[in-house]
C-alpha cells in the first residue's frame, strides 16, 4: 500500500467539505453547539438553583454533557464519508477517482483519512471550547476547575478516535447500497442511537460516566471497529461501485 497515494486521496476530499455548504455546516454547527451552548446551560443551571445544587450533581452532569463529544464523533464522520462515497457517485466525479492508479485499499484508506482529520479536529476544538467555558463557569461553585480530567481525557484521545473510525467504515457499508447521499448520511447516523442510550442511562442514573464507564464503551468501539473493518473493505469494491452504485 502507497501511503501518499491514501493522502492525495484525504487532500482531494478534504478541499471539497470546505467547499460544499453542507459538508462545512457539519463540521461546524455542532461542535458551536456543545462547545458553546452547553456550558451556558450549565451557567443557567447554576444560577437557578444556586445553593440547592449539589457538587455531585454539576461534576455529573458536566461529565454527561462531555459526552456529547462522543455522540458526535459517531456523526460526524458519517455525514462526511457518505457524501464523498455516495454525493460524489451522483455527482459523476466518483468515476475518474476509481479508474486513478490506485488499489481499492489505497482509496478507502483515503477516503477514511479525508472524513476522520477534519472531522476530529472540529470536534478538539470544540471540547477545548467546552472545557475552558465550563470551567469558568462552574469554578465558583466547585472552588476548582473540573476540566481537564481523566475521564475526558480517555474520551477525546481513545474514545473519539476509536468512534470517528467506526463512523467511517459503517458509512462504507451503508453506502455500498445507498444511491442517495442524504438516506445514506440518515442512515449511518444510526451509529449514533446506542450512544444516546449511555447518554440517557447517565442522566437518569443508570450508570456513573466515569473512566471504567469511558473504558469499557471504548473496548466496545475497538471490537466493532475491528468487525466492521473486514465487512467495510469487503463492500468497498470498485467493480461493485462501477456498476451497481447507480
Amino acid at each position: 500500500m502507497r501511503i501518499s497515494k491514501s493522502w492525495t486521496v484525504a487532500a482531494k476530499d478534504i478541499k471539497v467539505f470546505f467547499r460544499k455548504r453542507y459538508t462545512l455546516y457539519s463540521l461546524v454547527v455542532f461542535p458551536i453547539i456543545i462547545g458553546i451552548g452547553l456550558p451556558f446551560v450549565l451557567n443557567f443551571v447554576i444560577s437557578r438553583q444556586g445553593a440547592l445544587l449539589s457538587t455531585q450533581h454539576l461534576t455529573d452532569l458536566m461529565s454527561a454533557f462531555a459526552f456529547f463529544f462522543a455522540i458526535g464523533a459517531s456523526a460526524i464522520p458519517t455525514l462526511l464519508a457518505s457524501y464523498s462515497l455516495v454525493g460524489e457517485k451522483v455527482e459523476k466525479s466518483l468515476e475518474p477517482l476509481l479508474a486513478a492508479p490506485v488499489t481499492d485499499s489505497e482509496l478507502l484508506l483515503g477516503k477514511a483519512i479525508g472524513a476522520f482529520i477534519p472531522s476530529i479536529c472540529s470536534l478538539y476544538i470544540g471540547s477545548i471550547v467546552f472545557m475552558v467555558l465550563s470551567d469558568l463557569f462552574t469554578h465558583s461553585t466547585l472552588n476548582y476547575y473540573f476540566f481537564p480530567n481523566w475521564t475526558i481525557g480517555i474520551e477525546l484521545l481513545i474514545l473519539l478516535p476509536l468512534l470517528s473510525i467506526l463512523s467511517v467504515e459503517w458509512s462504507v457499508i451503508v453506502s455500498a447500497r445507498a444511491t442517495d447521499p442524504r438516506a445514506a448520511q440518515l442512515q449511518g447516523i444510526l451509529i449514533a442511537i446506542p450512544l444516546f442510550f449511555v447518554y440517557v442511562a447517565t442522566e437518569t442514573g443508570l450508570i456513573q460516566l466515569n473512566t471504567t464507564t469511558i473504558w469499557l464503551v471504548s473496548g466496545t468501539a475497538l471490537i466493532v471497529d475491528i468487525f466492521l473493518f473486514f465487512i467495510s473493505t469487503r463492500a468497498f469494491q470498485r467493480e461493485v461501485i462501477l456498476t451497481k452504485w447507480t
